[in-house]
């Protein structure tokens, strides 16, 4: 009741400053884990680079697992929280029980793809013995040991179902301590643990993603009590499956595209290993400056759709301004860091000769930044107005229809030396402007449609 008030009656100035800031936090740890990884990594004693450049190359099929966890989760997280409010348990036991199922089916083929298909992947990419070695060595660890990271996402959204999305971040931050606890111990070798090298990354960041996924595991057992557990109820139910993905579906195709982009970027910059892995380690920095965005886009989207909801025009203007605005404020600060740091980071990544382009790329890309984060806020703000398929053009521009033709058009100036190395960057914020004019423009059709006609 009294967040039904609050979501009612608190200026949404405020409403959104106090929802967004732990969503913000929350996104900032996920960014922490990929960048911590890195940044170990980068400072080994010997083959630093290639094995940066290595881990740049993975990084597409680790966020495509994350993509397909994060996906089944939030269609049974909608899916669940609708079931319990209909007071119907034994279907909402169904809807848990058969998202295990479909999470034993993901890391199944993760699992295949670990075994037969990683040698590949790394070979598409570059022909760099040392690189194929570490990235073969580190995608499979990563596939073979991805239970974790797809039980954790499952489980996660099973708490957020029932309203107990405190205990999920305490299983995140748990797993990121565990990583950034491991990983000097493994990478480098310290006590009784031998030097493993990349090998030891992989496995810092499997072991902290399988203790996030054992503590989540146990607080939806003792605390989801709404409904039962067991095997029983994870017999496989095509109803509740098409069920789950007719909500889900759309979430994994946003994500996969953010893996899709990265993957065809290593394939443009395959001319270059050193550009290749610049755009790999600023594409980790990149993720911590938006992730702030898409946190606060979560706090957007419930403010909005619940004033849409409650019928208040005046409550989905203020969303819409404010939404905007504060992410305006928290992409101008994210510029600000990366154009007067560059140095800095890539110091933490001891980037080496591939240094000089990756500060070349943050310095340019970073403009890209706040027509990025407006882009994100108009997703939420879509998503909230029953707006899912323009949310999903702005992706589709974002990371396919414009960025990619327009980088691999740039990349053949630069390698036949008609250009500097640097005009591949400049595609980044281009595309974003050029979709933050769209996105506009699907902003105003949206308002005058569906806000507008409201008393």
């Amino acid at each position: 009741m009294a967040e039904s008030n609050k979501m009612k009656e608190m200026p949404v100035n405020k409403l959104m400053i106090q929802m967004g800031i732990p969503m913000i936090l929350s996104m900032a740890l996920q960014a922490v884990y990929n960048i911590v990884d890195s940044a170990f990594v980068g400072n080994m004693r010997e083959g630093s680079e290639a094995a940066l450049n290595a881990l740049t190359l993975v990084f597409p099929v680790q966020m495509l697992m994350v993509a397909v966890g994060i996906g089944t989760g939030v269609g049974t997280n909608a899916l669940l929280a609708r079931t319990l409010g209909q007071g119907d348990s034994k279907k909402a036991a169904k809807a848990a029980g058969n998202s295990l199922f479909l999470g034993i089916v993901i890391y199944a083929v993760c699992l295949l793809f670990g075994i037969c298909g990683v040698r590949t992947y790394i070979s598409s990419q570059t022909v760099d013995p040392d690189v194929i070695a570490m990235g073969t060595d580190y995608l499979k660890i990563c596939c073979v040991i991805s239970f974790g990271i797809i039980f954790f996402s499952l489980f996660e959204k099973l708490l957020q179902a029932t309203g107990r999305s405190l205990y999920s971040t305490i299983g995140q931050v748990v797993g990121a301590v565990v990583n950034i606890i491991l990983d000097p111990i493994m990478i480098y070798g310290i006590g009784p643990v031998p030097e493993m090298g990349v090998k030891g990354a992989a496995y810092a960041t499997v072991i902290g993603q399988v203790a996030s996924a054992a503590l989540l595991f146990v607080f939806h057992i003792t605390l989801n009590k709404e409904f039962e557990h067991g095997v029983k109820y994870m017999k496989p139910d095509g109803r509740i499956i098409r069920q789950i993905y007719s909500i889900g579906l759309p979430a994994i195709i946003a994500q996969a595209l953010m893996s899709t982009m990265v993957y065809v970027m290593n394939l443009i910059l395959k001319f270059s290993p050193s550009a290749q892995t610049a755009y790999g380690l600023f594409y980790k920095v990149q993720q911590f400056v938006l992730f702030l965005a898409f946190g606060f886009r979560d706090a957007i989207t419930p403010i909005i759709a619940f004033a849409y909801g409650m019928r208040s025009k005046k409550r989905i203007q203020d969303g819409i301004k404010y939404g905007l605005i504060y992410t305006i404020v928290l992409m101008i600060m994210g510029v600000a860091i990366t154009e007067i740091f560059p140095g800095v980071f890539a110091a933490l990544f001891n980037a080496g000769k591939s240094g000089e382009y990756f500060i070349g790329a943050m310095r340019i890309i970073s403009i890209s930044f706040i027509f990025a984060g407006i882009n994100v806020a108009y997703q939420g703000i879509y998503q909230a107005l029953d707006g899912g398929p323009e949310s999903l053009v702005i992706s589709l521009l974002r990371q396919l229809i414009v960025i990619l033709p327009l980088a691999g058009i740039f990349s053949i100036f630069v390698r036949n030396g008609q250009m500097g190395g640097s005009l591949i960057w400049w595609a980044f914020p281009i595309t974003e402007f050029i979709v933050c004019l769209v996105g506009y423009a699907l902003l105003t059709r949206i308002r005058k449609n569906k806000v507008e006609s409201l008393s």
